[in-house]
């Protein structure tokens, strides 16, 4: 089972050196990790998707709890949270298939941000399971390169960090 595990941390440098330290010491596998600054320049929020049972996610979290710069640390609740990542495809094309790769990405609802003769590169940002079915759908074309971020999440309605 995967848990979202959102902490507000000292926006200063060896922060991610010290969590990332964390989990290998443990031996706990990160899925995805994200880290941004937020409304206060001395803080940033780092996402971390972790795949595993709930006392793997407990003890993660306890963890982080006892690191110096971690301020705040919790686990998101699973189906009350807002969860993105962005992509970007770039896809090989020639003139035949063309149209369909552009098809895909307009039902989708996906952003073309560059095109030429042979390319075409797709920008999407939704929940992680419409980005694996977005690659889904175009890994019978050329897929050149993935660029994929780790995820983001909020927890719905009037709760926050």
């Amino acid at each position: 089972m995967k848990h979202t595990i959102s902490a507000l941390v000292a926006n200063r440098a060896g922060v991610l050196y010290r969590i990332s330290g964390l989990f290998a010491r443990r031996g706990y596998n990160i899925d995805s990790l994200a880290v941004g600054p937020t409304d206060d320049t001395k803080v940033s929020r780092v996402t971390i998707i972790v795949d595993g049972d709930d006392y793997i996610a407990e003890q993660v979290t306890k963890q982080l709890g006892k690191l110096i710069d971690v301020k705040k640390v919790r686990i998101l609740p699973e189906g009350d949270i807002t969860v993105r990542e962005l992509v970007l495809i770039k896809v090989r094309v020639d003139e035949k298939k063309r149209s369909e790769i552009i098809d895909i990405a307009k039902i989708m609802q996906c952003e073309i941000v560059d095109i030429s003769h042979t390319t075409l590169m797709i920008e999407f940002d939704a929940n992680p399971e419409k980005v694996d079915l977005l690659i889904d759908l175009l890994s019978k074309y050329k897929i050149l390169e993935i660029a994929r971020t780790g995820s983001i999440a909020l927890q719905k309605g009037h709760q926050s960090m």
